[in-house]
């Protein structure tokens, strides 16, 4: 693409030359991928006004993410939308990944001088003219990151091969089977999700660890099949699944079975 395609032009205000970031010029691209054996379908968010642009962007990844499952919110993804502004909006790339619980956003702007103080409140490359499309005080990322933590998700950031910044985002709180990360990135998250799995195990007591364990292998099972099973009475087989209810770990499935939650089937596999 031309030079001259990429930048935004300089308007003058007082014999102060400034830039003038009220039109975006060039087209986004969104890749959604269905299938990595197989080519994303690549979506063109065209050139408009900045505010429509940033919408319009904002608007087409969270629709696409949302219609393949994805729990990423929109104002999520519109703040790290609205930080290409950063990158002039330069050959802006959206990958859609994870059925849709992972989103990657790539640029060839300047990139991040400092990927650390990036995620911290304050920290801000905004421009005064910037400031007209942006609040421009350092808060979206670092709002992005606080949102991920509370939710078992997670934010990285890079800089990308040549020129320009990468910002991934994933609410899968596992990485382990993700088709975007790097086996270190995986490797890195399974020992923190095994760590916070562990954390909640040895609360159990020993008749709990086999009652969740009885989960994995049976599925669902009513009141009456685990007192049975396991060879316990039924006022404690009922005190039981109480106390796995109340953790969490175990959820009803009509009015007399019940099953293990995702938490539930976190935990009994590492007993």
């Amino acid at each position: 693409m031309a030079e001259t395609e990429t930048k935004h032009k300089k308007i003058t205000y007082n014999s102060v030359q400034r830039e003038d970031f009220s039109v975006v010029r060039t087209p986004a691209r969104v890749a959604v991928y269905d299938d990595l054996k197989a080519p994303p379908r690549v979506i063109d968010v065209s050139p408009d006004i900045t505010n429509n642009f940033i919408e319009k962007l904002a608007s087409t990844i969270y629709d696409e993410a949302n219609k393949k499952g994805s729990k990423i919110p929109y104002t999520v993804i519109r703040e790290i939308s609205e930080n290409f502004i950063h990158a002039r909006f330069t050959e802006i790339v959206v990958s859609i990944l994870d059925n849709g619980n992972t989103i990657r956003f790539t640029d060839q702007g300047p990139g991040f001088s400092d990927t650390n103080n990036a995620q911290l409140p304050g920290f801000t490359s905004a421009t005064e003219a910037m400031k007209q499309y942006i609040r421009g005080v350092g808060s979206g990322l670092p709002t992005v990151k606080d949102y991920l933590n509370y939710s078992d998700g997670s934010l990285k950031i890079e800089n990308n091969l040549e020129n320009g910044a990468v910002v991934t985002i994933s609410m899968l709180e596992n990485l382990n089977n993700s088709s975007a990360f790097s086996e270190f990135d995986k490797a890195q998250s399974k020992a923190k999700y095994t760590e916070k799995m562990t954390k909640l195990s040895p609360t159990l007591s020993p008749r709990e660890r086999d009652v969740l364990k009885l989960f994995l292998t049976e599925g669902d099972l009513g009141v009456s099949q685990i007192k049975d099973l396991l060879n316990i009475p039924l006022s404690s087989t009922h005190k039981i699944l109480t106390n796995l209810e109340q953790s969490g770990l175990v959820q009803r499935v009509g009015n007399k079975r019940r099953i293990l939650s995702d938490q539930g089937f976190a935990v009994a596999n590492i007993l």
